[in-house]
């Protein structure tokens, strides 16, 4: 029975039960359960077919805590939740649960993608140094040799004063990966159709065509929303483009990528990659992605990993907390920006 005294409003947690029990640390809980009534051990992850409790309580709510694996909050969940006015994503994209209903009904909707952006940026980061100082290349040597050798004379093309870096996209990340080459003695290149000349020399880089940058980077980091304009926008073209030794790093969405043309180039040892998703992900059992000495391949953890979770979740209990006090979102998702976001 609610206390008619407390004047918290109701929140319900929507995601997968795994996802929640490690989301919170134990001081975030408690703040949690002190700014909403909530209830951290019952979480939604079906809507369609919820138990007798979960219902009772998106009755009830007036705000929804989502994370990944929270199911679609469609028109029908939205019946089901007459008194919902906000939806505080613990993550990054919101493009698999907010759906036009969620709009139609005038949700207020804010996100943790500022949050996840900066693991993926530092993971970039690293992949970007290492690439230039062909660190896969001596390790794999230096594994197969056992002996003494002479690195310098190999390795000779390998480092990172001057080298040129291409940045595809000013999203979040790109941005923040622009952010952090700062203080390196790298070029860094920029392709963004929606950054003028003038977008760009504010942001320390040079605006240029995509082939362009292609052309001119030993490394190419893809940081671009997966839409449909994007899809395989890094092809056979930008991919023939690329110098031999180059490196792709992708750590956006497989889509952005043609696969099937990247494939040769990485096969015969023109190109390297360091690809934290593909397309399709998990890649076939028999890709040779996995046993490539050019490819560092990871299963999509450039993201929010382990103890990195807690930054979203402490982003969204400030929105949340935002939502307590009636005041504006300060990471607003808007429907009309959608189509630039991942």
């Amino acid at each position: 029975m609610h206390d008619a005294t407390d004047n918290r409003p109701a929140a319900l947690l929507a995601m997968s039960p795994e996802v929640a029990e490690r989301l919170f640390t134990a001081p975030q809980r408690e703040r949690l359960t002190g700014l909403v009534r909530t209830d951290p051990a019952l979480v939604a992850q079906d809507f369609t077919r919820p138990d007798p409790a979960v219902a009772a309580a998106l009755a009830e709510a007036e705000l929804l805590v989502t994370c990944w694996g929270v199911p679609p909050i469609t028109a029908s969940v939205l019946a089901a939740a007459p008194r919902l006015r906000a939806v505080v994503h613990a993550a990054g994209t919101v493009k698999h649960h907010i759906t036009d209903a969620c709009w139609e009904r005038g949700l207020a909707v804010s996100s943790a993608a500022a949050a996840n952006a900066l693991p993926v940026a530092e993971y970039t980061l690293a992949a970007i140094l290492f690439a230039g100082k062909r660190v896969l290349d001596s390790a794999r040597g230096y594994r197969e040799l056992r002996a003494a050798h002479d690195w310098h004379g190999t390795l000779i093309d390998a480092g990172n004063y001057r080298r040129t870096v291409g940045i595809v996209g000013a999203s979040r990340i790109g941005r923040r990966v622009i952010e952090l080459l700062r203080p390196f003695d790298l070029d860094v290149l920029l392709y963004d159709p929606y950054v003028d000349a003038a977008g760009a020399e504010a942001l320390g880089v040079a605006g240029v065509g995509l082939d362009e940058l292609c052309a001119r980077s030993s490394v190419v980091s893809v940081h671009a929303p997966q839409v449909p304009a994007t899809r395989h926008m890094i092809g056979a073209a930008q991919l023939a483009a690329m110098a031999d030794g180059a490196t792709l790093i992708n750590t956006s969405r497989g889509s952005l990528i043609d696969e099937d043309a990247l494939l040769p180039e990485l096969v015969s040892g023109r190109l390297a990659a360091v690809l934290d998703v593909t397309d399709p992900e998990v890649p076939q059992a028999g890709s040779p992605l996995y046993d490539l000495p050019n490819v560092l391949l990871t299963p999509h953890v450039a993201g929010s990993l382990g103890n990195e979770t807690h930054r979203m979740a402490e982003h969204a209990l400030d929105e949340i907390e935002r939502f307590t006090k009636r005041e504006p979102f300060a990471e607003p998702v808007l429907p009309d920006a959608l189509h630039l976001s991942a």
